[in-house]
């Protein structure tokens, strides 16, 4: 049976954006709402019993950083491609990590509670 073909895609509607700056001037930007089928997606328990705690952890965490992060300028670089912004998160240094997962945590309590 042939595939159907698909219409042109249209154009979303950009979600607001949020912009937070760390002590070192590098920016990140967040989206400010996420659907609703995402937000269930992330809520999620592991599919796996055999997930450790820290293993689940650091899926959520890098789950809401891809689905949060719009762009991230470090040293003057800006990233805005999703491959590169989460490359470029995993080679992040602890320091950065952690004021990625602070200020993410304060961005969910603010404007996405469900997920906070």
């Amino acid at each position: 049976m042939a595939k159907r073909r698909k219409g042109p895609r249209r154009p979303g509607e950009k979600s607001p954006t949020v912009s937070y700056t760390d002590p070192e001037g590098n920016v990140l930007e967040l989206r400010e709402t996420l659907s609703a089928a995402t937000i269930a997606k992330i809520g999620e328990p592991p599919s796996s019993h055999a997930a450790s705690l820290e293993d689940a952890w650091a899926r959520r965490e890098e789950a809401l950083f891809e689905r949060l992060a719009v762009s991230w300028e470090v040293a003057g670089l800006p990233l805005e491609d999703q491959k590169m912004l989460l490359g470029r998160y995993r080679m992040a240094n602890p320091e950065e990590r952690a004021w990625v997962r602070r200020t993410i945590a304060a961005h969910l309590e603010r404007y996405i509670p469900d997920l906070a």
